[in-house]
């Protein structure tokens, strides 16, 4: 089987507590996710773990890709990880409230929010250790 791997722009920036990605594309689909996941995953075993994650430039987003984001979601917090997405257009927001994935998602509405619950959450995490 061939596996062909899948073309997405993305941008990424690091700070001290989490990488920011940008996602500079219009459409949003499940070969993206899975292609998302690979490049995420590697992080988890870096120093700095936590992820932002933009989407300010995401127009249309399929089912299978709302659940691959979930699916990342998870895989980041059962590795005491943040892992938050921000910048979200209204209609992707209104479709993650509807399908009851907007709190378990952790979404913020600017990346700077996003930034916020991410140190809150870092601190959260000093206090169980």
């Amino acid at each position: 089987m061939l596996t062909i791997p899948v073309e997405m722009k993305v941008k990424i920036s690091t700070n001290e507590k989490f990488h920011a990605i940008t996602v500079l594309e219009p459409n949003f689909t499940a070969n993206m996710t899975a292609a998302l996941h690979d490049l995420c995953e590697p992080f988890l075993n870096q120093e700095v773990k936590n992820l932002l994650l933009n989407l300010k430039d995401i127009q249309k987003l399929d089912s299978a890709a709302a659940d691959g984001l979930l699916e990342l979601r998870n895989l980041f917090y059962s590795k005491q990880a943040s892992f938050v997405l921000c910048e979200l257009q209204p209609h992707l927001k209104k479709y993650f409230e509807q399908n009851e994935q907007f709190e378990i998602l952790q979404i913020a509405p600017t990346q700077s929010e996003a930034s916020d619950i991410i140190y809150m959450e870092e601190i959260e995490r000093e206090f169980t250790d």
